[in-house]
């Protein structure tokens, strides 16, 4: 018989385990291995068959077990040490309490998904896990952010196959109560709520959860509330579900009601109010309206507000392709803003513009979640070195006139957080070489360019320590696949074959990851031929674990991983080679330890980081993946390979994956295979053991979430901090008024002649030329712009490459026309064709960036033709 009404009915703990309701509830337990084998012992049984999560098992633990556990004094003891460890961790200074003062009191961090822990399924896949563990690290180094994401009811669906191999999708009720999460409740015990107006009068009505990460609150809003009619209480209901309105809804909610429920924290917590609001990825754009509302509504008029929230906010793009942009047609956005809407005091049409794709081949109708998190953001970045370029060149129509490399929008490189992800046999280790409290330390706020105590871990205890992960993943796998097939209808007499899948003494390669088309999950399938005689060599055999969710609305995808589970279930490889659906958290924390190659072979430059290859180099996995994302920048032979890219422009696209894959395959054939399988005097892999021994000394130090963060802080919060102190109202409104005027007479400003002191088309290394530049500025003055000289290098069309710039000075007043010159002399620093240009920038003391306007002034072509400006 079917409930027809569900509780949750919680224990009650006797008085000496009370502290076990705090360690639950603080999802440090997710990466701290004390708490987790703590929990673990008070009943083994229901610890597994919770999947450890520590709220579930509290709820099915027998009362007779609680009453035993309440009188052992060992256990008490266990309790109260762990206890006081989380009460040291949350209270004591860290990492950002030790820094210069500066620093901002506290970081708003949007996100629409988060990715934790698998027992608060609120991921998709990347971008959650990344926010996850920027959480975690920014716990862990001390830094007072505050996280903003939504509750959703059935999270992201959980995926099977049916008998044919197609994805099927499933989409379970999560009830926040069966959750670690609590509701956030206003001084007379009520809930805490956010409310948005929504057209036709209607509102939107949203309940504040809040999860405690270590030391970082997250609140998650969700709109299943009573108040709320059916519509609205389905906004929250899933991760990237829904149309376009559904979508709307969801990130108005996100952002304008995120920044109600950040506020609302604040003042029933007394927690610093930010100073720097974070927008990870486009989707949480709407906060800055609701920050611009805010000041207006204290008396600041648009343009000064505008201002005064930009030098406050950190736009963070993760998206190489305008594809993956979340765009609204114009008039579903302006029919949720305005007097019978959202917003009411804001003219519509000034929030519109923020959006609108108003460059040379923007979609003038189409509302663009980056382009207003970029025109909302004083600083804004990219998540890896090569993805700050690919972003420069894909928003550079923002800022017309300015090559791609001045686009303000720099790169952090993302990490990863290493005590979620490291295997505990890993840092066990690290702990016996150098001690547990410096390799947590090591692990969490990092700092070092090297582990070099990696160099003294003997030979034989990296190999067998890399057996034993890779034993632990193949018992994983078995169980795993066992499971897969009773759920695609076969019989327990049929899988007897299960038992011989996998070997813990073969190379294994692991490939797991969402599943969009450039991702190219069956890259491997190329030449199946070819892949069945690297998966079936009788002496240097590979096996093959692979893992990945299709979008569900995705066909494509869900093709992909048909074609894929199709060769695995073939009775000749399938020993060798399989598919594990419902790929999250928990299987990829066993993943990536037991895997020895991580592989990843995307179309460069498609991905923008990719942070699953780190989490395995941290276990001592090496990297087998294309040049791109992280790998791009941090590749060294040291520490696995690259698969050579045929990414040229005339390159047809079949013909790039036939020569990609052929050269993966050449890889495994001849450099990847031999070096697992070649022993040395000791009967050890020697070569193999010294690249595991690199992996984890230089590439270790540099994939942590805490260097990560630590940048955050260093290049972007801390900056931000002071721009926002500095941006009083005043301020924003000199500002505001400034860039109206300058905007207003830019159209004035003109270069008018240009001439250098060099009398022949070359010049020796170390010469100084002297410049000279007539410039109009029509109604405006000196003050108001910089004029700089660009040289560097020429290219055949003599495009300037590595430019440098330097500030020309007025030498005098005005002339009787009104004409300004400015002089200032020309370093010839470099040998071969050189060349130079002038140019004019607004300037102001108030801007981030010359180029923040996105207006310069160049010389026209007849002032060029007589400038002489190359020289050879």
């Amino acid at each position: 018989m079917k409930a027809i009404r569900r509780f949750t009915v919680r224990p009650v703990l006797p008085e000496p385990l009370r502290p076990l309701s705090d360690l639950a509830r603080n999802l440090r337990w997710s990466w701290h291995a004390e708490t987790r084998d703590l929990f673990q012992s008070v009943d083994p049984e229901r610890w597994a068959a919770s999947g450890g999560d520590p709220v579930r098992l509290l709820g099915s633990v027998r009362p007779a077990r609680l009453a035993e556990l309440a009188e052992d004094r060992r256990f008490l003891r266990r309790l109260t040490a762990v206890a006081d460890d989380l009460h040291d961790y949350v209270t004591g200074e860290r990492w950002y309490q030790t820094q210069t003062a500066g620093l901002p009191a506290a970081v708003a961090y949007f996100s629409p998904e988060f990715g934790i822990t698998a027992a608060l399924p609120q991921y998709s896949g990347g971008l959650g896990i990344l926010a996850g563990d920027h959480l975690k690290a920014a716990s862990d180094l001390g830094v007072p952010l505050i996280g903003v994401g939504l509750l959703y009811r059935h999270g992201y669906f959980r995926q099977s196959l049916s008998r044919d191999g197609w994805q099927q999708e499933h989409y379970p009720v999560l009830d926040p109560n069966e959750l670690p999460v609590a509701q956030l409740k206003e001084a007379d015990g009520t809930a805490a709520q956010v409310s948005l107006a929504l057209p036709g009068g209607r509102q939107l009505h949203a309940r504040i959860w809040l999860a405690q990460v270590g030391r970082v609150p997250l609140l998650m809003l969700d709109s299943d509330v009573e108040e709320n009619d059916l519509g609205e209480r389905g906004v929250t209901d899933r991760l990237y579900g829904g149309g376009s309105e559904h979508r709307l809804l969801q990130e108005m909610l996100l952002g304008i009601g995120g920044v109600r429920a950040v506020r609302t924290y604040c003042r029933l917590t007394g927690h610093p109010e930010p100073e720097v609001f974070h927008t990870n990825e486009g989707h949480a754009g709407f906060l800055g309206l609701e920050r611009i509302a805010e000041l207006c509504a204290e008396g600041l008029d648009f343009d000064c507000a505008l201002e005064a929230v930009r030098a406050g906010t950190v736009f963070t793009t993760h998206t190489p392709v305008p594809a993956g942009i979340d765009r609204f047609d114009r008039e579903l956005v302006a029919r949720h803003f305005g007097p019978e809407a959202e917003l009411p005091r804001i003219d519509v049409e000034r929030i519109l513009h923020l959006g609108m794709e108003t460059y040379p081949g923007g979609e003038p109708n189409l509302f663009n979640m980056a382009v207003m998190g970029l025109r909302l953001a004083q600083r804004a970045n990219g998540v890896s070195l090569l993805h700050g370029r690919v972003s420069r060149e894909m928003f550079s129509g923002l800022w017309p006139g300015f090559d791609s490399d001045e686009v303000p929008i720099t790169s952090v490189t993302n990490g990863v957080h290493a005590p979620t992800w490291v295997a505990p046999e890993v840092f066990r280790l690290g702990a016996r070489q150098i001690g547990a409290q410096r390799t947590e330390d090591a692990m969490t706020v990092g700092g070092s360019e090297r582990w070099d105590a990696v160099a003294d871990i003997p030979d034989q205890d990296i190999w067998e320590l890399r057996r034993n992960l890779r034993e632990q993943l193949v018992t994983e796998v078995r169980e795993r696949l066992r499971a897969s097939w009773r759920q695609r209808g076969a019989g327990t007499a049929e899988l007897g074959w299960i038992d011989g899948v996998l070997d813990p003494d073969v190379l294994t390669i692991g490939f797991a990851r969402r599943v969009p088309s450039y991702k190219r999950l069956t890259l491997m399938l190329r030449d199946r031929d070819r892949l069945m005689d690297l998966l079936l060599h009788p002496e240097h055999p590979i096996q093959i674990v692979v893992a990945g969710k299709a979008h569900p609305a995705d066909d494509g995808g869900k093709r992909l991983v048909q074609e894929l589970v199709r060769f695995a279930d073939d009775p000749r490889v399938r020993h060798r080679i399989v598919f594990l659906p419902d790929y999250g958290m928990a299987m990829a924390q066993k993943l990536y330890p037991g895997c020895d190659i991580w592989l990843n072979n995307p179309l460069r430059p498609l991905e923008a980081c990719g942070t699953s290859g780190m989490k395995a180099a941290l276990n001592g996995c090496l990297n087998l993946s294309v040049l791109d994302g992280w790998w791009d920048e941090w590749f060294q032979p040291d520490f696995g390979w690259s698969i050579p890219t045929a990414d040229g422009a005339g390159t047809d696209p079949d013909r790039r994956d036939d020569i990609e894959a052929a050269a993966l395959y050449d890889l495994l054939e001849q450099r990847v295979t031999p070096r697992f399988y070649e022993r040395g005097q000791g009967g050890l892999p020697d070569r193999w053991i010294e690249m595991v021994r690199q992996t984890l000394t230089l590439l270790g130090p540099k994939v942590l979430a805490g260097r990560m963060v630590r940048e955050y802080v260093e290049r972007l919060y801390a900056p931000a901090a002071h721009a926002h102190r500095t941006m009083d109202p005043d301020s924003a409104r000199e500002l505001a008024e400034w860039k109206s005027r300058l905007r207003s007479s830019w159209h004035g400003v003109t270069v008018d002649h240009v001439e250098t002191t060099a009398a022949t088309a070359t010049a020796e290394l170390g010469t100084t030329l002297g410049l000279r530049v007539r410039v109009g500025l029509g109604d405006l003055g000196p003050d108001d712009v910089e004029v700089q000289a660009v040289s560097g290098r020429v290219d055949e069309e003599d495009h300037i490459t590595d430019a440098s710039t330097v500030p020309l000075k007025p030498a005098g007043g005005p002339d009787a026309e009104g004409r300004w010159v400015y002089e200032g002399p020309l370093s010839l620093d470099r040998t071969g064709p050189y060349g130079y240009t002038v140019r004019i920038l607004p300037a102001h003391r108030l801007l981030a960036s010359g180029a923040e306007l996105g207006l310069v002034v160049v010389p026209s072509e007849d002032v060029v033709e007589g400038a002489g400006v190359l020289m050879r």
